[in-house]
């Protein structure tokens, strides 16, 4: 694989997607984790866009055998050719596989000037792109001692993670993974069921692994949760207007606005929190470490905190072993 400039590994996080999608100018959808691909967990997501899928790669394990789909140019496809790249690339095989995303000037660009590409010129496209690159690596951490993602394909013995998307295209259910050959079609669905096909087609994935293993992380695309609360109250608002003050619906619509404007607040609070972990996530906090130990040094207080620490550590260790 290309290293392509040494792209980072970035977390299994859907803060750190959604604001990884925002940094790339597309604006309406977030990233939400999910937890049940059950029909009601699926209705309070609505509209769901796509899905992402991490699990731990297992070099030799067999993967979903591609059908004879019919042709796929109408698919946007890329191989994986930049080791750690694959959790923007799952994220971009959705965005750029839909027509009803805003996906601003420069992704828009980006999908018009590579749809005659094949998927191994699409993958080293997506390495060249300055904007997606930036964005991706704009979610480094700076801890000198964070190991990077190893290429799936090394052979070496350390766990390697890969994401991979799900998503419905043009009446059928596709398994978009980078290191694959092509989008695998998983069969017919429309927009009510997808979710339950891609349902059984991750639980097929997962039973390959033992019972013990659970690194797994699923998370879907789904539209802006605080547009569609803002849109819903705006709504609301314009109905109240339009009743006179005695309306027996007043009371309802009222209780309908108060909860909404509950969900909003909830949802503004959600990614306040995000933004605050993403600061921490990119922040540096070394140098800091080294002054507050050069300190303690200096004034002759680190050596005592050091043998507390290991007395504490000891008799820890002997009352685990009691």
């Amino acid at each position: 694989m290309s290293e392509a400039g040494n792209w980072c590994l970035i977390e299994s996080d859907p803060g750190v997607f959604t604001e990884l999608i925002s940094g790339m100018g597309v604006s309406g959808v977030q990233v939400e984790e999910i937890w049940s691909l059950d029909d009601e967990s699926m209705a309070e997501l609505k509209p769901v866009y796509g899905l992402i899928f991490l699990f731990k790669w297992v070099n030799g394990q067999p993967q979903p055998v591609m059908t004879d789909s019919g042709p796929t140019d109408h698919i946007f496809f890329a191989n994986q050719v930049i080791t750690n790249a694959c959790a923007t690339q799952a994220i971009l095989s959705i965005l750029l596989n839909r027509d009803d995303i805003d996906l601003g000037e420069e992704l828009s660009n980006f999908k018009e000037f590579t749809a005659d590409f094949g998927p191994d010129m699409k993958g080293l496209a997506i390495s060249n792109s300055d904007l997606i690159r930036s964005v991706h690596n704009s979610f480094a951490r700076s801890d000198p001692f964070v190991n990077e993602m190893q290429d799936p394909k090394s052979g070496k013995d350390e766990d390697v993670y890969h994401f991979i998307a799900y998503m419905p295209i043009h009446g059928a259910l596709y398994e978009l993974d980078g290191l694959s050959q092509g989008p695998v079609n998983l069969g017919a669905c429309d927009d009510d069921n997808w979710t339950s096909r891609a349902n059984e087609a991750i639980q097929n994935r997962m039973a390959r692994y033992s019972a013990a293993e659970l690194h797994f992380s699923l998370m879907a695309l789904t539209r802006d949760r605080l547009e569609m609360c803002e849109e819903q109250i705006e709504e609301l608002d314009g109905l109240l207007l339009s009743l006179p003050e005695n309306a027996v619906e007043r009371q309802q619509l009222n209780n309908d606005r108060t909860a909404l404007q509950h969900k909003l607040h909830m949802e503004q609070e959600k990614r306040a929190r995000w933004h605050r972990e993403n600061t921490l996530r990119k922040h540096n906090f070394i140098p800091m470490i080294y002054n507050l130990l050069r300190t303690l040094a200096e004034r002759k207080e680190l050596e005592p905190l050091v043998t507390a620490a290991k007395q504490k550590a000891s008799t820890r260790s002997r009352t685990m072993k009691q």
